[in-house]
């Protein structure tokens, strides 16, 4: 695909396959960890099913509000969720794969983009930004 950009993160949490799917799906849970470091989160909506929006408010550690519109466009409760991030920055897909594995449950999420020169100049931060949620789901899981 030489007209997108794949980033891929995975690593196993030492928890259940639904416990992992609920850190997710569970809009209180999900709050506490999403976004890289120093990211607070109020979920203004949530509704995960196909066709359902996500609003988020995303505040940085300086207090900067970055405001996000999600939609859900497939789901399958436990397995995988894919979802579209819309403007205003960084419009992507973005897959969630839980599966079973040795030690809890593999979460691999695989992000999509078109391929820009903006997108080609930041997608390695993306990618260290994915470790640090992975870092904070981590922590909530605990």
């Amino acid at each position: 695909m030489a007209d997108t950009i794949e980033i891929i993160n995975e690593r196993v949490f030492p928890v259940d396959r639904q416990t992992l799917y609920a850190a997710f799906a569970d809009p209180a849970i999900l709050a506490r960890w999403w976004g890289p470091h120093g990211f607070t989160n109020r979920i203004l909506a949530f509704d995960l099913v196909p066709g359902g929006k996500w609003l988020i408010t995303m505040t940085a550690s300086n207090g900067t509000d970055f405001r996000n519109r999600w939609s859900f466009s497939e789901v399958k409760e436990g397995r995988f969720i894919r979802a579209r991030h819309h403007e205003p920055v960084h419009v992507f897909t973005l897959e969630m794969s839980f599966a079973d594995d040795v030690g809890g449950a593999r979460l691999t999420w695989r992000m999509l983009f078109d391929r820009t020169e903006e997108n080609e100049a930041i997608w390695h931060l993306l990618k260290a930004a994915n470790e640090q949620n992975f870092d904070r789901l981590s922590a909530v899981l605990k």
